[in-house]
């Protein structure tokens, strides 16, 4: 950093998968102060929470008021903390809060902010899709809605807006956490893979059009603290306004690659030919199966390819990835190599 004083960084939703990835990295490759906005302290696991450069904000986002004080001194803010499920603290904490805390900033002190929403609701070009402030979920549209609003705050050249693709992290399990010493919560994804695996022997016979990105929530980290710990700049990405926007993920899979991939790795058979899952045979499913589907689902499945151009991986920043593979992924969560396929 180029103060003489050591960055005060303020991370909300530091008890998460990415919050406590970011929380540590920074602790142990930085001098910064930092602030950790959490609701549940005995969730917190990487990093020592009695260590004199961590000061612990115990509260709910939608209730800032208690941490006024400490917030307007933060010279750099991570903002991870998100909800979703029920609309109204959808709304509360993904749209009123981000504006509450950005309120209680110091223009005078604040340097940057990172802002943590999703690539769901962008195309392939980094724009916003129409469709997902229009029939989106709940968590769609409040990061679309955030997103629209944030491109239009006083302090937009100072944010840098993220967007994670498939974020993995954690371990497989109690037993496998230990065995691997990793100190991290599991993130959904990586806690989807033991059910995904036990599919394999079915799923290996579909084919499906589709690609998507995938990310490790060390490597989310690895980029935001390579962020946080440089000089913050205008934004130098052609076509974006004041606010910068990156979309957070390794190069893209196809979902046939992936089935190919995972069965390699738990050394099964995976067969030349498969059944094709087109859209009318998708179609089909929905009816028979009965299977209610929102606009957001049947958008999605229509789409089939999310993919961006261009993607942030660590090595756009000069860095090296935890996670560049699949297989890496796989490592990572514990993941047998060997199972019935």
């Amino acid at each position: 950093m180029s103060t003489s004083r050591p960055a005060r960084i303020l991370i909300t939703g530091a008890a998460g998968c990415v919050g406590q990835y970011i929380s540590e990295q920074l602790y142990r490759q930085s001098d910064a102060e930092l602030l950790l906005l959490l609701r549940d302290p005995a969730k917190l696991s990487a990093v020592p929470k009695n260590d004199p450069r961590i000061t612990l904000l115990v509260g709910d986002l939608r209730d800032l008021e208690p941490h006024a004080a400490q917030i307007a001194t933060a010279t750099r803010v991570i903002h991870t903390a998100t909800a979703w499920g029920d609309p109204e603290r959808a709304h509360q904490v993904n749209v009123v809060a981000v504006k509450r805390l950005l309120e209680l900033l110091d223009p005078a002190v604040i340097e940057q902010i990172t802002y943590f929403s999703t690539a769901s609701i962008l195309d392939r070009d980094l724009q916003l899709l129409p469709q997902a402030a229009e029939f989106g979920t709940e968590y769609i549209q409040t990061k679309a809605t955030c997103l629209q609003q944030l491109e239009q705050h006083p302090l937009a050249d100072r944010i840098v807006a993220v967007f994670p693709t498939l974020v993995f992290g954690g371990r497989l399990g109690e037993a496998g956490r230990c065995n691997g010493g990793d100190l991290h919560p599991t993130s959904y994804l990586t806690a989807g893979l033991a059910e995904a695996v036990r599919w394999l022997p079915l799923a290996k016979w579909l084919r499906a059009e589709g690609s998507f990105h995938f990310i490790h929530a060390a490597d989310i980290a690895k980029v935001c603290v390579h962020l946080a710990t440089t000089a913050h700049q205008s934004n130098p990405e052609p076509g974006q306004g004041p606010l910068r926007r990156l979309v957070l993920g390794q190069p893209a899979m196809t979902l046939n690659q992936t089935l190919r991939q995972l069965c390699r790795w738990r050394r099964g058979w995976y067969p030349p030919v498969g059944l094709a899952l087109s859209g009318w045979l998708i179609d089909g499913l929905i009816k028979l199966l009965r299977l209610e589907i929102t606009p957001w689902d049947l958008f999605s499945i229509q789409q089939r390819h999310f993919v961006h151009e261009p993607i942030s991986p660590p090595e756009r920043f000069g860095l090296v990835s935890h996670a560049p593979s699949l297989e890496a992924v796989l490592e990572d969560a514990g993941v047998l190599r060997r199972g019935r396929v």
